[in-house]
């Protein structure tokens, strides 16, 4: 892989800086939700390899890993216990709230303060934790029948019972960030973001914000953005872009999306997912991409 800068990226990055307890970890996540069945339902078509990839993603020096009890549902989770437990002393297991799986395969909002309890004690059973690392409260759009703020106080509630050390935000506006922000410590938010989506989109299940909205506000409080959805490669502008970056530096398009991530702000954390070794391989090697000022202009 070509690289002829000089410019640097910071391979760390802290979660909870100003909280009294900050984690540092290695600005390469992974996320596990691509581990899952076919429609993130049911057990990985190849388990051993799943095992294998969350084993290596460690070993490589991953410490921050993204999952959620209603991914499978509850698949991911006891994948990482099989694969991890016990665990090393530095490893961040980051779970999201506020939805859950029905037999049908949807995804129905589960905000209310009884059912995010219900939740976080679903995840601590089982991911073998006393205390979660980080929670996002992930805002639901669609069919949501309890207020933002509601949802929120109970993740702070939570937090002062000690299940939770660090309390995040998922798929939220400014405004909601800067609400939270008022009523409490946000270690982190999770929107949607890369390279080709930068804002809100609107899909059928509601909208999806954008991490272009949060970022500044993330900065300014040293908070990290995690995009979800960061590999999106959809927009034939924007792909053209990113082939002739990729071209320069024998790289993937899914590579230099995610050093463009790692380039538009030293707080973004990226989390890319994946069930394959080989391509585990190639997005942790993203960050070893320098992307020089003509990279970082035609990739506006």
């Amino acid at each position: 892989m070509n690289s002829s800068t000089s410019n640097t990226i910071s391979k760390k990055i802290t979660v909870g800086k100003d909280s009294g307890s900050p984690l540092e970890v290695y600005r390469m996540g992974y996320g596990t939700m691509r581990l899952t069945g076919e429609g993130i339902w049911g057990e990985p078509a190849n388990r051993d390899e799943a095992i294998q990839v969350l084993r290596k993603a460690v070993d490589e020096g991953v410490n921050f890993i993204d999952t959620a009890d209603y991914y499978g549902p509850d698949v991911t989770n006891r994948l990482i216990v099989e694969a991890l437990y016990p665990y090393s002393s530095d490893l961040v297991i980051c779970t999201k709230v506020g939805a859950k799986r029905a037999a049908d395969k949807s995804w129905p909002v589960f905000t209310r303060p009884e059912e995010l309890r219900q939740s976080i004690d679903n995840n601590l059973k089982q991911l073998k934790l006393e205390q979660l690392p980080v929670v996002h409260f992930r805002m639901s759009t669609h069919n949501n029948p309890v207020p933002f703020a509601e949802s929120v106080d109970a993740m702070f509630q939570l937090q002062r019972e000690g299940k939770i050390l660090h309390v995040g935000l998922s798929n939220v506006t400014d405004a909601e960030l800067q609400w939270g922000l008022k009523h409490g410590k946000i270690a982190t938010v999770q929107n949607m973001y890369s390279f080709t989506q930068r804002t809100t989109a609107k899909l059928p299940i509601g909208e999806t914000r954008g991490g272009e909205e949060v970022l500044k506000t993330c900065e300014e409080n040293s908070i990290p953005l995690i995009p979800f959805f960061s590999l999106i490669t959809s927009l034939p502008q924007a792909v053209e872009k990113i082939e002739k970056v990729a071209q320069k530096h024998a790289a993937s398009k899914a590579q230099i999306n995610l050093a463009w991530l790692l380039h538009k702000s030293p707080w973004i954390l990226p989390i890319p997912g994946t069930s394959s070794l080989n391509h585990l391989k190639e997005n942790l090697e993203a960050i070893t991409i320098l992307l020089d000022e003509e990279d970082l202009a035609m990739l506006q």
